[in-house]
């Protein structure tokens, strides 16, 4: 039987006659049906209600790029997080998708850049400044309590200008390759990031996500290569200690053993420029990346060597290892999700697997981390779209993408903690009659 209210939306670009995407969503038996249509005409929206269709103006719509109405959702209308994507061939091409968004969208200012990088290092130098200066007039106690305020403010900005050494790694910085790269390298650097190694083993993620064979990060294991010990981490003490353990090492681990990683036919290191990832064209970049390292490295030493060890790890080393804990974290989420499927060979696409990601909400740090974490979706779509534009065209691509759009509002210390308990390994549902065996979701029964 027919849902109560069962929408159905037609946009179309009033006094052009521009095609249009039309969704048709019924329910009947609880499975949802989709069908894209094309009308020329003005916008109306139509409601079946009993049977019976009838119509409104599109009044109170709101005009997309490209010509499209979008429909604003209610919270009511408003769909499970946990509701799987759609994994069937999306009605859409990406030429679509990118003819929905503002053209200056992908326009790159090099100065608008720039000023995101004083802005993010000027707020660096301030918070140094308060803790060198003031830290040590503080009455003991009350210590306690400034430096894990300065770790945390400290760590978090520190994300941000990691997140903007990221666009230059995508060419979303400026016009100029060579400018990009040497923001991205000195940024990077200072943060112990190989910039070169971590900028090409990335961008073959972005050209395989959600490939099981090819993917470069966060690759899910199915049932049967799992290891022997995770049943026995599948409990809350064995969460905690993963998650623990993730958060601190998983970055470091996944530079130098590929933890995580897709795996090689011989040892993979970010670190070697003769490894199995980087082919020749590009090893003369990776000993550049490890002479940044290494130089940042000794400059640490040296810092060291005159300031004490302990001041370093206080000034230094517990805001980097914030950062290392966040970017792990966003990356793990907006690539682990209960509704995320995954594909092998048979299956995969670009297009549907760069569609199974997850944008995902941390609040007050979406801006922190320049919109890295709730425009993700659209960034793997059009990833040298600067970030300073992403909002605007996730708003115009929403439409389009219709169910195939993920965002999962959950607060992210909760929905870390779910997907730790949820997402352990990937199967296909064949064995409940699904015919699609190419298709991998996350489940946790041993």
């Amino acid at each position: 039987m027919y849902e109560k209210y069962s929408a159905i939306s037609r946009a179309v670009h009033e006094n052009r006659g521009t095609q249009a995407s039309c969704y048709i969503r019924t329910t009947r038996g609880g499975e949802r049906k989709e069908r894209e249509s094309f009308r020329e005409g003005r916008g109306l929206i139509l409601f079946l209600r009993f049977g019976y269709l009838t119509e409104r103006p599109a009044g109170g719509t709101t005009m997309g790029a490209g010509g499209r109405m979008s429909v604003p959702t209610t919270k009511n209308e408003q769909k499970n997080p946990l509701q799987r994507v759609p994994y069937s061939k999306p009605p859409f091409t990406l030429s679509e998708i990118k003819k929905a968004i503002p053209p200056h969208c992908f326009n790159r200012s090099l100065f608008r850049s720039f000023s995101y990088v004083v802005y993010d290092l000027c707020l660096v130098s301030i918070f140094y400044y308060i803790a060198t200066t003031y830290f040590h007039h503080l009455p003991q106690h009350f210590r306690y309590l400034a430096w894990p305020v300065y770790w945390t403010l400290q760590g978090c900005v520190l994300t941000g200008v990691w997140v903007i050494a990221h666009e230059c790694g995508h060419h979303a910085f400026s016009d100029y390759q060579w400018v990009d790269d040497t923001v991205g390298l000195i940024l990077h650097s200072s943060l112990l990031v190989p910039y070169f190694s971590w900028k090409y083993s990335h961008r073959r993620h972005h050209s395989n996500t959600g490939s099981l064979e090819r993917d470069e990060v966060f690759v899910p294991k199915p049932k049967s290569k799992i290891p022997w010990f995770s049943k026995y981490l599948n409990n809350p003490v064995g969460r905690v200690l993963t998650l623990v353990v993730t958060l601190t090492l998983g970055w470091p681990l996944y530079l130098a053993f590929n933890v995580s990683g897709r795996p090689y036919d011989r040892f993979a290191c970010h670190y070697n420029p003769h490894g199995p990832i980087y082919n020749d064209r590009e090893r003369l970049q990776i000993y550049i990346s490890d002479a940044g390292i290494i130089a940042a490295t000794y400059l640490l030493f040296r810092v060291a060597l005159a300031k004490g060890l302990a001041w370093l790890i206080c000034i230094y080393g517990v805001p980097l290892l914030i950062v290392n804990g966040f970017l792990v974290l966003i990356t793990y989420l907006q690539h682990t999700h209960p509704a995320l499927p995954h594909y092998d060979s048979s299956e995969w696409d670009w297009l549907r697997g760069a569609l199974a990601t997850m944008d995902r909400d941390y609040g007050v740090l979406n801006k922190v981390f320049h919109n890295i974490t709730d425009t993700h979706v659209a960034h793997h779509l059009f990833s040298t779209m600067p970030h300073y534009h992403a909002m605007e065209a996730t708003k115009a691509i929403k439409p389009i993408l219709g169910e195939y759009y993920q965002l999962d509002s959950t607060p992210f210390y909760k929905a870390m903690w779910r997907e730790a308990r949820e997402c352990l390994y990937v199967e296909p549902d064949a064995d409940e009659g699904t015919p699609n065996k190419g298709v991998f979701w996350y489940k946790n029964k041993y």
